[in-house]
């Protein structure tokens, strides 16, 4: 009787997680049709990483080679007073976010990889500043990872606020995988959370845990290349990049392990596996996981009125396949995932403009606003 039942629990088990499998591996098609069509805004960019728009309507765009773009009225500007950027493989000036009360204290956070601190090489870094004019000024650098390092790959980048405030930014494992992500003593690998002054708040999740980054708020990540406040729920939403198959969508909840290197649905790059699990007590499972992989980068919400058949669904740009990935949640499971923007090019970046419109960033071209057809 015992060995029955440890047939059936076993029989369970392989039930349930090829039905996770079934379920997260919804297909991506093609709409018949489309109420929408896109308008190129800003021409000729290389790569635009982050977008970021002033209340004039005016918008800031960070190249990653290290330039920071005021585009005004159809006009190109490029501001002064930049930080200094390490540029190497995925590493650069990255992205750019106002803060929640812009208007009352113009303070602009940007993300960028610098080689200030020990080492050669350098590692991702968060700075403020503010604008006077075509120049950035009072400029503060609010946290830089450690240690230093010549690999190009996985800085993270992107920045965020949260409802109460705090400012949220990922960095990746820099292709450390085997040391950074699980090890809360080291940076990289992780989701931060700090106070808008770059202080570090009482209440993270390992303030009180000795030797430890307090900064931290999760561990366990890749490389997250979106991040987006849910404007239904107040939670912080990631993407971010697996290696072959596996790229993940994770809510981020405080203190928590979201597995990477120890689970994955990916494989290595080369085709061989590096980990024959893909769950284990403690770490959390994806909201969905690619499989293959779509490279994602950039993530909006859409909760505009502009766009009725879409609100509430998530955008993602798919920078291996050169779409845009529009994906239909309900209860926290996709549904449902479409290609919008076919054959546009690497698209790096989604935002949803304070218009209302969907504006896109694409390498090689520039940035595209989505337009309801009437």
């Amino acid at each position: 009787m015992k060995q029955f039942y440890s047939i059936f629990a076993l029989i369970f088990i392989v039930f349930t997680a090829c039905a996770q499998q079934k379920e997260s591996e919804v297909e991506a098609s093609t709409p018949s049709e489309s109420n929408y069509t896109s308008e190129i805004v800003v021409s000729d960019l290389n790569i635009p990483w982050g977008m970021a728009f002033l209340p004039d309507g005016s918008m800031l765009i960070t190249e990653k080679s290290g330039e920071l773009i005021h585009f005004h009225e159809g006009e190109k500007q490029i501001i002064e007073g930049t930080p200094n950027v390490y540029v190497r493989g995925q590493g650069g000036f990255m992205d750019v976010k106002l803060h929640p009360d812009y208007i009352e204290n113009g303070w602009i956070y940007f993300s960028f990889a610098s080689a200030e601190g020990e080492g050669d090489g350098g590692n991702t870094a968060i700075l403020r500043a503010k604008l006077n004019g075509n120049t950035l000024v009072d400029s503060e650098m609010l946290y830089k990872a450690s240690p230093n390092s010549k690999r190009g790959q996985h800085f993270g980048s992107r920045i965020e606020f949260d409802d109460e405030g705090y400012l949220y930014f990922s960095i990746g494992d820099r292709g450390d995988r085997d040391v950074n992500p699980q090890d809360i003593t080291r940076d990289c690998g992780k989701i931060y959370r700090l106070n808008d002054d770059g202080s570090v708040p009482d209440d993270n999740p390992f303030i009180n845990t000795e030797n430890t980054k307090t900064a931290i708020y999760s561990y366990g990540h890749r490389n997250p290349q979106g991040m987006v406040k849910n404007p239904f729920t107040g939670a912080i939403w990631t993407n971010e990049h697996g290696p072959k198959g596996g790229d993940e969508i994770n809510i981020i909840e405080k203190g928590s392990n979201y597995g990477w290197p120890v689970i994955s649905y990916g494989i290595n790059y080369s085709g061989t596996t590096f980990t024959d699990i893909t769950e284990k007590e403690g770490m959390e499972q994806p909201l969905f996981y690619w499989v293959p992989s779509i490279a994602p980068s950039g993530m909006a919400f859409v909760s505009s009125n502009k766009y009725p058949e879409w609100k509430g669904n998530v955008l993602v740009g798919a920078l291996k396949f050169e779409y845009l990935e529009r994906l239909v949640i309900e209860n926290n499971k996709v549904v449902k995932r479409e290609k919008l923007l076919e054959d546009i090019g690497r698209v790096r970046n989604v935002i949803q403009g304070p218009d209302g419109f969907i504006y896109v960033a694409v390498e090689g071209k520039g940035i595209y606003k989505i337009v309801p057809q009437n």
